[in-house]
């Protein structure tokens, strides 16, 4: 019903296991089908090689904040779950990509 839940049918998010106040995540879920969740953290692997082309795509601010922050794996896992609900939004609503494309300046 929503994007989050088909980036958790697919198992890209992290597995969670929570007792009391704390919450633990855990590796990635195999949920789900495999083929399509290794071709979007494939997509997302091949988009995080051209970080000249993230503010082109929207990614920008978003993307160079999380790899400052994140190991390069985890953040291709998040971007893959970032380009699921981008395609959950597109199919669902029956609509064509449209990429809130960014002015790139030299």
């Amino acid at each position: 019903s929503r994007g989050r839940d088909f980036g958790a049918w697919l198992g890209l998010v992290p597995k969670q296991t929570s007792t009391g106040d704390r919450t633990i995540l855990g590796r990635l879920s195999k949920r789900g089908n495999s083929y399509l969740r290794s071709l979007l953290v494939q997509a997302a692997r091949v988009l995080l090689l051209w970080p000249s082309k993230w503010r082109q795509h929207s990614f920008g601010a978003w993307l160079t904040a999380a790899s400052a922050r994140l190991h390069h794996n985890v953040l291709a896992a998040a971007l893959a779950n970032k380009l699921a609900r981008i395609a959950w939004s597109v199919l669902s609503q029956n609509r064509v990509y449209e990429p809130r494309t960014a002015v790139v300046v030299g």
